[in-house]
C-alpha cells in the first residue's frame, strides 16, 4: 500500500512540475541559452521549474546514475536491510572494470563499510564501488538494477530506464534532465548524502588490503579544484558529475544562496570546448553555475494572490434575509510562485461565483473560487468565502417553501385532484343525495299490511 501511495505522490508531484514548466514564459526574461543539449533549473524548496531546455528528452546520464545507486542503498538502510557500518568484501567481478572506467582504487578482497563505499561511489565516482554496493544489497548487479528501476518508477521518473549501477554507456540506459532532478532532490533528503556530495576530499583509511590512506578527490569542480580549477561556485552544495563519449559532460548540481533558497540545476550533453575568445571551458561546470546564478538573480518567491491583494473582494446578492441584500466574499489562503518581477496590475482574476446566495450564510462558508491568470497562464485558484454571517428571515423562508412547493407539477396535480373531489362531494351532497331520498318517500309503504295487526289470545 505504501508503494502505491508513494507512486501517487510522485505522480502528483510530476503533474505540479509539468504544469509549472511554463511559468517563466509569463514574464519577460531573456533565455540564458546554455551550451548543452538539455538543461533544467528548479526551485527545490517549492518543486517549481524555473527554466527548462529539452528537459524531457531522452539523454544518457553517465555517472550521474550514481545518485540513484546511492538512493537505493540509503532506502535499503531505512528499511533495515543494511547499515552504514555493514562490512562488505569486494569480489573479483565487482572490481573488474572496462578500460577507462573511473575508479576509487578498491582491490579484490578488500573489506570496506557501506559508508566508505558510498564515499567511493560519489566523491571520485568509483565504478567498482557501485558494483560492490549492488552485490552487497541484492546479490547481483541485475537484481540491483531492477530495484533501481522500481525506485525510478516510485519517484515518477517516467522517462528513465537503468541498465547498470554506474552509468557506463548502454543504449538501454537513459533518462531526462527532469528525471535526474527528481532523483537528486529525493537523495538530498538524506543527511549522509548531502555530506558526501559536498565533500571536496575524502580520506579512505587503511584496510585489510591497502596499508596506506588513500586521498579521494571530488570530480565536481564546483566544490573542488583538484581536476578542474577556476570554476568553483561558492553557493554550490554538490551533487554529481558524469561523462561518457555518448553522454557528453553532465552535471547535476545544487546551490543555496544567502537567503537560504536551494535551487537545482541539471546540465546534460555539454562539452569541453573553446569559446569565441579561444578559451577552453568545461561547460558542464560553467553553465551550471551560470544558470544557478541567473535563477538566483532573476527569481524571487512572490505572493501572487491572497486575501490582502487589491480588488479581490466581491459582493454577492443574498435572498431570504430580512437584514441585508448581499454578502461580501474574499479569497482564503494564498497563491505563491517563484517568478521574476511580478506586476499585479497585469494579473487577471477569474471569479467563479453564484448569481445569488440563500440565507442563512456562515462566516467563512465557501461560496465559490477565484483563479489568477497572468499573461494567459493560470497559476492556481483559491476558495472564496463569506466575510460575515447572514441570518435567514423565517417569513421569507416560509413563503419560499410555499412558492417552491407550488412550482412542483405533482403538487399542482394533487391540488387539482383535491379540488375536483371537493366539488364532486359538494354536488353529491347538494343535488344527488336529496333526490335519492325524495324518491324513496314517494314509493314507500303507506297502509297496514294485509293480515297484519295484533290478533291477541283466542278463547
Amino acid at each position: 500500500m505504501k508503494k502505491y501511495i508513494r507512486r501517487a505522490a510522485a505522480l502528483a508531484t510530476a503533474l505540479v512540475l509539468t504544469l509549472s514548466l511554463c511559468l517563466p514564459a509569463a514574464f519577460a526574461l531573456d533565455d540564458p541559452q546554455p551550451h548543452c543539449t538539455a538543461a533544467i533549473v528548479v526551485d527545490g524548496d517549492n518543486n517549481e521549474v524555473l527554466y527548462d531546455y529539452n528537459a524531457y528528452e531522452k539523454r544518457y546520464p553517465a555517472s550521474v546514475t550514481k545518485i540513484m545507486t546511492t538512493l537505493v542503498v540509503l532506502r535499503a538502510i531505512d528499511a533495515g536491510e543494511l547499515t552504514l557500518e555493514t562490512q562488505v568484501t569486494a569480489s573479483k567481478e565487482a572490481v573488474t572494470l572496462p578500460e577507462g572506467s573511473s575508479t576509487a582504487g578498491i582491490v579484490e578482497g578488500e573489506v570496506l563499510t557501506i559508508e566508505q563505499l558510498l564515499y567511493c561511489d560519489l566523491v571520485p565516482s568509483g565504478n567498482e564501488a557501485c558494483n560492490i554496493l549492488a552485490e552487497a544489497l541484492c546479490g547481483s548487479e541485475e537484481a540491483f538494477v531492477e530495484r533501481m528501476n522500481e525506485t525510478a518508477e516510485d519517484l515518477g521518473m517516467t522517462g528513465t530506464h537503468f541498465a547498470n549501477p554506474h552509468g557506463l554507456h548502454d543504449p538501454d540506459h537513459y533518462t531526462t534532465a527532469y528525471d535526474i532532478y527528481l532523483m537528486a532532490s529525493a537523495a538530498m533528503e538524506y543527511e549522509i548524502f548531502r555530506e558526501i556530495v559536498s565533500t571536496p576530499t575524502y580520506t579512505l583509511e587503511p584496510t585489510n588490503k591497502v596499508s596506506e590512506p588513500r586521498i579521494l578527490h571530488s570530480t565536481n569542480a564546483l566544490i573542488s579544484n583538484w581536476y578542474v580549477s577556476g570554476v568553483t561556485y561558492s553557493k554550490a552544495i554538490g551533487i554529481k558529475t558524469g561523462y561518457t563519449e555518448e553522454a557528453g559532460r553532465c552535471l547535476a548540481s545544487a546551490a543555496t544562496d544567502e537567503q537560504g533558497r536551494t535551487f537545482y540545476c541539471v546540465v546534460l550533453g555539454s562539452e569541453y570546448a573553446q569559446d569565441e575568445s579561444g578559451n577552453w571551458h568545461f561547460y558542464s561546470f560553467s553553465e551550471s553555475s551560470r544558470l544557478l546564478e541567473w535563477a538566483f538573480d532573476n527569481f524571487t518567491r512572490t505572493t501572487l494572490l491572497s486575501e490582502t491583494s487589491e480588488n479581490v473582494i466581491r459582493e454577492v446578492p443574498v435572498t431570504l434575509s430580512g437584514d441585508t441584500g448581499h454578502v461580501l466574499v474574499q479569497p482564503v489562503g494564498s497563491i505563491e510562485a517563484t517568478v521574476p518581477e511580478y506586476d499585479p496590475a497585469k494579473a487577471e482574476l477569474k471569479m467563479d461565483l453564484p448569481e445569488s446566495l440563500e440565507a442563512p450564510i456562515q462566516k467563512g462558508q465557501v461560496v465559490g473560487s477565484v483563479s489568477l491568470v497572468y499573461n494567459g497562464i493560470n497559476y492556481g485558484s483559491l476558495d472564496m468565502v463569506a466575510t460575515d454571517d447572514v441570518a435567514r428571515s423565517d417569513f421569507q423562508y416560509t413563503m419560499k417553501v410555499i412558492s417552491d412547493t407550488w412550482a412542483l407539477w405533482w403538487v399542482k396535480l394533487l391540488v387539482i385532484l383535491a379540488v375536483v373531489l371537493i366539488l364532486a362531494l359538494v354536488v353529491y351532497l347538494i343535488f344527488i343525495r336529496p333526490m335519492r331520498r325524495g324518491g324513496r318517500r314517494r314509493y314507500g309503504y303507506t297502509g297496514p299490511r294485509r293480515g297484519g295487526g295484533y290478533k291477541g289470545r283466542r278463547r
